[in-house]
């Protein structure tokens, strides 16, 4: 069965294969279309002008094994669990996580840490933003799971260190270090946001192949740092000491390793709230309209919850 969602003035055209799910068509299609929203307000706009998306059904539960594509425009398949709730998709950050692979060009393997690294660390915010998330829960996780993206004394750099802990953690770590860095030289008023908006604006998304250096370059541009290229010389052939505890100090996080308190006298404590806060000023468009037409089959019906199912 195929429907579309217009999101953000992008199409995204769901495909759901046959097979048994717990979920119905229309839990199915709040789930895509919670996530393109989550994604459409991180970036100002739906990362490409289309993308196809193939859901498929496999045993048991959870939402697992997405994989994002350039090629037609953009293609994303993601199988889900015939036995996963309706609750379980409302908390998935699965296919928010595999639609910000949209968002950035592709670049050579050697480089896979950034791609995996920016869909790690800007899915939660993006969701933060979309109202889908509070951000306590995000440091609580990051607390938990950046130091793994700490190099170790025998690591060759981000390039050159192909483990899954710097691949996805080690990218995570390098989008948080240059997020923070950079607000910290624009006393605030810019992140890392900014240089991702900045290198999609300037026609890098997924159906694109750039150097990692290219991006970079743009992206610094739209800051008026030089932040992404110089953190990169920094991290790409060798390990950087990264003092994690120094830095939750600074920014007002104290986490006990299940529960996160935040601290608003903290010296960064401004920096914490704004990396998961969203200035309506830099949004380029009011969220109204990021509310999206979903059509089944010829005819439109209104968005969830007033969604029916043909």
């Amino acid at each position: 069965m195929t429907s579309t969602l217009l999101v953000g003035g992008s199409r995204i055209d769901i495909t759901i294969e046959s097979g048994k799910l717990k979920v119905t068509q229309t839990e199915l299609l709040h789930w895509v279309q919670t996530a393109a929203e989550a994604v459409a307000t991180y970036y100002g706009r739906y990362p490409v002008p289309r993308v196809a998306i193939r859901i498929i059904p496999v045993d048991g539960g959870g939402v697992r094994h997405g994989q994002t594509f350039g090629y037609d425009g953009g293609f994303i398949k993601i199988r889900v669990g015939a036995e996963t709730p309706a609750s379980e998709l409302a908390d998935d950050w699965m296919l928010t996580h595999e639609m910000v692979h949209l968002s950035f060009p592709s670049v050579p393997d050697d480089h896979h840490w950034i791609e995996e690294g920016i869909a790690v660390y800007v899915e939660p915010i993006a969701r933060i933003q979309a109202k889908q998330m509070d951000a306590s829960r995000m440091w609580a996780d990051l607390a938990r799971d950046m130091p793994k993206g700490v190099p170790r004394r025998d690591d060759k750099g981000l390039d050159h260190t192909h483990t899954w802990a710097s691949t996805y953690w080690g990218g995570a770590l390098f989008c948080f270090l240059a997020d923070v860095e950079i607000r910290r030289q624009t006393h605030d008023q810019k992140g890392l946001q900014d240089a991702l908006r900045g290198i999609l604006n300037a026609g890098g998304d997924i159906r694109q192949d750039w150097s990692l250096e290219d991006a970079f370059k743009a992206g610094d541009r739209a800051t008026g740092t030089s932040t992404l290229t110089e953190l990169y010389a920094k991290m790409k052939d060798q390990p950087m000491d990264v003092d994690l505890a120094a830095m939750w100090k600074q920014l007002g996080i104290e986490s006990d390793g299940k529960t996160v308190h935040l601290h608003d006298d903290a010296p960064l404590a401004a920096i914490r709230r704004s990396i998961t806060s969203i200035d309506a000023a830099k949004a380029a468009q009011p969220v109204s309209s990021l509310r999206p037409l979903t059509v089944f089959a010829g005819r439109s019906v209104s968005s969830p919850p007033s969604l029916e199912q043909p």
